[in-house]
C-alpha cells in the first residue's frame, strides 16, 4: 500500500513545479500525469512528505526524489502566487495559476507546511532545499488570518471577498494550525490560540471522546506529523483521544449492521456514487449508504493497529480485482451497489501512506520534531518537554 501510494505521488505531480493532483484515475496503467490538471496543495504536502518515506525505503532513484524535493520547494517559494503565505487551495497543476473564486486557504497551506517541513529536516544536508523550505514557512503571516482580531483563524481568504466568516473553532483537524503559527520564528501568535477552540465532548456506547459531527480524517491529519503519543496539554491526551474516536467509528459502522462487518468498516469524507460527501458517525451523518473509504482504516493505523490491518488485509483479499490498482485501493467502494471509485485522491492515499510509516517506524514523526520550531509550539502549547 505505501509503495503504491509513494508511486502516486512520483507520477501524479507535474516534474517541474512539483505540484500533486489532487486526484486521478484508480485504473491507471501507464504512470502518466493525470489530464484533469487540477493540484492540490495539501495533497503536495502529503506528498514531500511521501517523498522522504520512498527515499528512505528505497521505492525510487534517490538522486530522482531529492531532485523533485528540490524542484517542488523552489516552485513554490518562488513562482507559486501566495497572499501573506498563504496558498489557494487549489491551483493549475502546470502552471500554478488559481483555480477562480478558490480560497487562500488557512489548513490546506498548514497541509503543505507540514511536508515542507518534514522535507526539509530530513535532507537538512542539502542547502537549497533547507533554503527553500525555510523561506516557506517563514513567509507565514500567521497572525493576518486571525478572524477579526480574536485568537480563532479564519479558514481561508479570497481575493474577491476577504476573508472568509468560516473560523476554526472546535477540535477537529485544526490543530496543526495553532502550532505551525506559535512555532513561527517570524510570524508567531500568542499562545492564547491553542485554549481559544472548544473541544466538545462526544460520547457513544460507553465511549467518550473529544470530537464534533465531523468526519474520522479531523482525528488523523494533525496526528500525521505532531507526536502526540504519552502528552497532555492540560485538556486532553490527544493521540488517545484519536484511538477512542477511532473505537467508537469502528463499533458505529458495526452497528449499522450488513455490509459493515470487522473487515469492512471505516467511512471518512470521500468520493461516493453521488459525489464527493463529508459522511461518517457517530451519530450518522451524510448518508452513509454501505460505502467503506480504505483511508478511514488506513489513517487509523497508528491508533487501532491490528482491526485497521484487519480491514485493509479484508479488502484487498476479497476487493482486489475491482477495488486495486496502480496507487493502491480506489477512494471508495460499494461492493453491494457494485460500485468502485474509479479514482483516487491525494490526500487520502496520502494519510494512509503517512500513518502506514508511522505505525511501522515512527519515522515521519521522528524526522517532523527535529524541526526546532516544533518543540517550541508543543511547549508553548502546554505539552511537556
Amino acid at each position: 500500500m505505501q509503495r503504491r501510494g509513494c508511486l502516486y505521488f512520483l507520477e501524479q505531480a507535474d516534474p517541474d513545479s512539483g505540484q500533486v493532483q489532487d486526484r486521478a484515475r484508480a485504473d491507471t496503467p501507464d504512470g502518466l500525469l493525470d489530464a484533469r490538471r487540477l493540484s492540490s496543495i495539501a495533497a503536495t504536502g502529503f506528498g514531500l512528505t511521501a517523498l522522504c518515506i520512498a527515499h528512505r525505503r528505497g521505492y525510487a532513484p534517490a538522486d530522482v526524489l531529492e531532485t523533485r524535493v528540490e524542484k517542488t520547494l523552489a516552485f513554490h517559494a518562488h513562482k507559486l502566487k501566495h497572499e501573506h503565505g498563504f496558498f489557494c487551495h487549489f491551483n493549475d497543476v502546470r502552471t500554478g495559476t488559481p483555480f477562480p473564486h478558490v480560497e487562500y486557504s488557512s489548513i490546506d497551506t498548514s497541509l503543505l507546511l507540514c511536508g515542507v517541513l518534514t522535507a526539509r529536516a530530513y535532507f537538512h544536508a542539502n542547502a537549497t532545499i533547507v533554503r527553500d523550505a525555510t523561506l516557506l514557512y517563514e513567509r507565514v503571516d500567521w497572525p493576518w488570518m486571525l478572524y477579526e482580531n480574536t485568537n480563532l483563524f479564519c479558514m481561508g481568504w479570497k481575493r474577491d471577498s476577504g476573508f472568509l466568516q468560516a473560523v476554526w473553532n472546535h477540535y477537529c483537524e485544526l490543530m496543526m494550525i495553532p502550532l505551525l503559527a506559535m512555532g513561527s520564528p517570524t510570524h508567531p501568535v500568542t499562545p492564547a490560540v491553542w485554549s481559544a477552540w472548544s473541544r466538545p465532548v462526544m460520547e457513544y456506547k460507553g465511549y467518550r471522546y473529544i470530537a464534533a459531527r465531523d468526519p474520522l480524517f479531523v482525528h488523523q491529519y494533525s496526528h500525521a506529523w505532531f507526536d502526540f503519543r504519552g502528552k497532555h496539554d492540560g485538556f486532553a491526551d490527544y493521540f488517545q483521544n484519536s484511538v477512542t474516536a477511532t473505537e467508537a467509528h469502528r463499533q458505529f459502522c458495526l452497528d449499522q449492521g450488513a455490509p459493515y462487518g470487522p473487515q469492512y468498516w471505516g467511512v471518512s469524507a470521500s468520493d461516493s456514487q453521488h459525489g464527493y460527501r463529508a459522511w461518517g458517525g457517530p451519530p450518522s451523518f451524510g448518508g452513509v449508504d454501505g460505502t467503506v473509504v480504505p483511508c478511514a482504516a488506513a489513517g487509523s493505523l497508528p491508533f487501532l493497529p491490528g482491526a485497521c490491518l484487519q480491514t485493509l488485509q479484508g479488502l484487498h483479499a476479497r476487493y482486489a480485482e475491482q477495488a486495486w490498482g496502480r496507487y493502491g485501493f480506489c477512494d471508495a467502494l460499494h461492493p453491494e451497489a457494485v460500485w468502485y471509485d474509479p479514482d483516487v485522491l491525494g490526500i487520502d492515499l496520502g494519510i494512509g501512506v503517512v500513518m502506514a510509516e508511522n505505525l511501522r517506524t515512527g519515522f515521519v514523526w521522528e524526522v517532523f520534531a527535529r524541526n526546532p520550531e516544533v518543540g517550541r509550539a508543543m511547549r508553548l502549547a502546554g505539552f511537556p518537554a
